[in-house]
């Protein structure tokens, strides 16, 4: 039990990354709660958005491995939001508030619902450069709860934690596993009863996600191919909203794969951003690219804008 919480991993990211409350509404109690790792220079950084019962640490070994390699690498929890447009408003006010004109957004499940959701309010004016959505969904009614969505502000907080816990793995897994699942559980206990049923609010009343707005969206589509809270049929329905995504398969990991398969992700995670390397929206230092692969992106962008205007 807890052994991603002794780790010294974890450890390190607490005492090294200082975590940041930042208000942007004028009710002062919504708080955004962010780790913000990596050059400050880079204006276009990957920002991770949680599950339901995550917060901004479930996000630690990204963090961790992708500023070391020069990211720039923002995590963060979000504050009590009942309603999308609300939501998405208030993302906007602190991606104001951080001076970042656009950014690359990672989400896990409800997470990446957001960030579609987000992509698409402002698709007039982009904020959203492109989007890793891992075991995400793009329409709340394939959980069957949007009846029930209005009715989670009256629920206690061990109601809501049921529900939640309901969707986690049972039965024998591998350590890793077992080990993101405890530290999930641990997280889940730390939010309060209105954060909870906010979360299930959003993550449930009725609302689908409009594609043609985020056509122009890079998006990689990452998920396992074990037991995780998707259905079969929720994936395919992501394949077919992004035809031309990249896809990011994990044989095994469960509804966690950020903290039991980190190594795996954070390559795809590598893998997705070096599209970006040597443009205005790149999340890494520059200094930190290799000067040949500095000269194969600009190649392959030469390369694209000529078969751009043969067509």
């Amino acid at each position: 039990m807890e052994e991603i919480r002794v780790s010294p991993d974890y450890n390190w990211f607490r005492s090294t990354v200082p975590l940041k409350r930042i208000i942007v509404d004028d009710d002062d109690s919504k708080v955004w709660s962010l780790y913000d790792a990596g050059p400050k220079s880079i204006r276009c950084p990957i920002i991770f958005l949680p599950p339901v019962s995550g917060t901004a640490e479930v996000f630690f070994q990204q963090v961790l491995a992708l500023s070391g390699w020069g990211y720039r690498v923002i995590s963060l929890q979000y504050p009590v939001y009942w309603d999308l447009l609300e939501f998405c408003d208030g993302f906007r006010k602190l991606l104001d508030h951080l001076q970042l004109d656009k950014v690359h957004l990672f989400g896990a499940s409800l997470g990446g619902f957001l960030a579609q959701k987000f992509a698409e309010v402002t698709h007039k004016s982009p904020r959203v450069h492109s989007l890793i959505l891992c075991n995400s969904f793009s329409d709340t009614s394939i959980f069957n709860q949007t009846w029930t969505a209005n009715s989670f502000w009256l629920m206690p907080a061990f109601m809501l934690k049921r529900i939640v816990l309901g969707n986690f793995a049972k039965g024998l897994m591998d350590p890793k596993m077992a080990d993101a699942i405890d530290f999930m559980v641990d997280r889940l206990e730390s939010l309060n009863q209105s954060e909870l049923a906010s979360r299930l609010t959003l993550n449930c009343q009725n609302s689908y996600v409009e594609p043609h707005k985020i056509k122009d969206v890079a998006v990689t589509i990452m998920d396992v191919f074990d037991q995780s809270a998707l259905s079969h049929e929720a994936k395919e329905e992501m394949y077919k909203l992004y035809p031309n995504a990249r896809r990011a398969h994990l044989k095994t990991g469960g509804n966690f794969p950020y903290l039991c398969r980190s190594a795996e992700v954070n390559l795809y995670i590598q893998i997705h951003l070096r599209q970006f390397h040597g443009t205005r929206h790149a999340a890494i230092s520059p200094e930190m690219v290799s000067a040949e692969e500095l000269e194969v992106q600009k190649t392959n962008l030469s390369n694209d804008s000529e078969s751009d205007d043969e067509s």
